[in-house]
Parts: C-alpha cells; structure tokens; sequence
C-alpha cells in the first residue's frame, strides 16, 4: 500500500479539488452576504450577486450618459495597453542584461552588484518621483511597471544562465564558438522558456504597480474606476472589477504556460 505521500491525484480529482476551494470561498461568501442583507438590505459591503450582475452588465453593456464609451472595455483596453508595453519592455530589458550578465564574467561583475542594489527599492517609494519626472501620463505608469519587475527578471535570467553546465561551453569553445556565438546557440534558447517562467511570476506585481498608478493619477482604467467608486461604497462595482482583473491575470498566465509548453517541451519535460 502506497504511503499517502506517494499517492498521486487523477485528473478529475485534481481538477475537483482545485474548484474545492473557490466552491467553499463561495458559500462562505453567499452565507455572509445573505447574513448581512437579512439584517439590513441596504448594506453595502457584501451585495448579493444578482446585484454585482446588475453593476457589471451597466459597466459593460451601457454606454456612459457622460462619455458615450462602455466604461469597462474602455478601461480595460486602457489598462492592458499599460501593462504590455511595460511587461513587454522588461521583459526585453530582462532578456538582455540576463543573459549578458549571466555569461559574461566582466559584465556581471559591473551590473549584478547594481541591478541587486535596484531590485531591494521599493518601486512604490519612487512613484512620487515618477510622476514629478515624467509627469502624469502615460509614461510614469509603464515605467513603474518597468523598475518593478526588470530587476527581478534580470536576476533570474543571470542564476539561470549560471547553471548551464560549463561543459557545453567548452565543448562550443572547442568547436571554435566566440562569446557572441555561445551566447546566441547556447545560453539564449535555453534561457527563452526561463524568461516565460520569470514574466509569469512577474505579472501579479506588475498588476499591482498598475492599478497603484492609475489609482493616483489616471482618467481611464481598471485600477482607476476602482479607486473612483470606493468613495461611494459601489462594492458592487468594485467587487466585479477585482474578479475582472483576476480573470484577465489567468489568462495572461494560461496563454503564456500554454505557449512555453508548445515551443519548449522539452524545457517542461525537465520540470515534471
């Protein structure tokens, strides 16, 4: 008999008790709200669904009286434009001094001790600076996202650069291989499914640095329509928009995972 430790779950149970979880949030949630509004069906703080329905099918299917737009794909778009030019630019950043910085002694001997000394400042603590330097626009919001994240992407790559065995980097030299072609054939297609894995685990602070942003200083946006509404106790609005930016966060993370696992297999097949 197999000790409990060893025993491994079907893909039916995995997937039962991974929605376990959600189903029990769910009737905790339901048992409180029900609770509340009995008492008081006027409270606020845990409105039923039908009411957070209600909020979400006026937020996306009804234009504004004011502005004409349909606020949440308007905000939406808004938000996700932010965030891909500032995940995608660090990613790109990351990418470089990664693998630069990972393979190259001298150069990892100039930047690591700078991109660690970047990667221990609160990005928060520069946000008022951000905005007295690049105003309140665009550009703050995505370079918050970019000094966020890019230190931690660049350590990554460079620790996983460093593990590729030095054999295969001899073996290259001893093919006649220069740095720029150990780089190219070597380090960087194994480090590509890395960076996936690093921009993966980098996108809930990237969320994080958005909707902070556009909670300060923003006229569209998914953080920023939060941020508006919670001065009138709209959890009806609020509560949907988390949820939003929850999906939109797993699918960015589904779509990245599921495209890893196409290009690189093998990378996946070493995980298992």
């Amino acid at each position: 008999m197999k000790k409990f430790i060893n025993r491994q779950p079907s893909r039916l149970t995995a997937v039962l008790l991974g929605l376990l979880p959600f189903a029990l949030f769910l009737l905790l949630y339901l048992s409180a709200s029900g609770a509340r509004l009995a008492e008081n069906p006027d409270d606020r703080l845990l409105p039923a669904f039908s009411t957070m329905a209600e909020a979400f099918e006026r937020m996306a299917f009804e234009p504004n009286r004011r502005t004409g737009e349909y606020l949440l794909w308007t905000d939406t778009r808004a938000s996700l434009q932010r965030l891909g030019i500032g995940v995608g630019l660090a990613a790109l950043i990351g990418l470089v001094f990664g693998v630069a910085t990972g393979t190259v002694p001298y150069i990892r001997a100039t930047l690591s001790p700078l991109v660690t000394g970047l990667s221990l400042v609160p990005p928060m603590a520069l946000l008022p600076i951000l905005f007295i330097a690049f105003g309140l626009e665009e550009l703050a919001k995505v370079m918050l996202i970019l000094i966020g994240i890019t230190p931690f992407i660049i350590r990554d790559l460079q620790a996983r650069a460093l593990e590729i065995p030095d054999e295969q980097i001899i073996k290259l030299q001893t093919l006649g291989a220069n740095t720029w072609q150990i780089i190219v054939r070597l380090s960087l297609p194994q480090l590509m499914p890395r960076l996936i894995s690093a921009v993966r685990l980098s996108l809930g602070p990237a969320w994080l640095f958005l909707i902070a942003a556009e909670a300060i200083a923003a006229t569209e946006g998914l953080g920023y329509r939060i941020f508006l509404v919670r001065r009138y106790l709209s959890m009806d609005v609020i509560l949907p928009y988390v949820v939003w930016i929850t999906l939109l966060a797993f699918l960015m993370d589904l779509a990245l995972r599921r495209f890893s696992t196409w290009r690189y297999p093998w990378f996946h097949a070493q995980q298992r």
